[in-house]
């Protein structure tokens, strides 16, 4: 009976992992571009990356979602703030990748 609860924890733990999506950014910035502006710096790195990105809009934000063969796919969205925009960053970087910022991280730093 023993080994079964351990199984079924272990069970549970791992599957909660596979299940659960991260709500919070992994990175929140502030930047004085507008988010057009802001976007139209990003888009020309991740290209020169060779990353897949599309682009959508509305009236105060631009989201940018960087496509994934291995993993979630990875958001990147500017939304009009007072004074600029505000940048909140959503990746699931791999364990090999967590070395140094991503392609995408990279460039939203730099585009500040």
């Amino acid at each position: 009976m023993k080994i079964f609860t351990r199984q079924a924890l272990v069970a549970s733990l791992l599957l909660s992992g596979c299940a659960s999506s991260p709500n919070a950014p992994t990175l929140t910035l502030q930047t004085t571009k507008a988010p057009a502006d802001y976007a139209n710096c990003v888009l020309p790195k991740l290209q020169h990356d060779a990353l897949t990105a599309t682009v959508s809009e509305t009236q105060r934000s631009y989201r940018i979602v960087v496509s994934s063969k291995v993993a979630a796919n990875d958001v990147l969205e500017a939304y009009k703030a007072n004074t600029g925009g505000k940048i909140f960053l959503y990746e699931r970087a791999l364990l090999a990748s967590t070395f140094g910022p991503s392609p995408l991280e990279r460039a939203a730093q730099e585009c500040l």
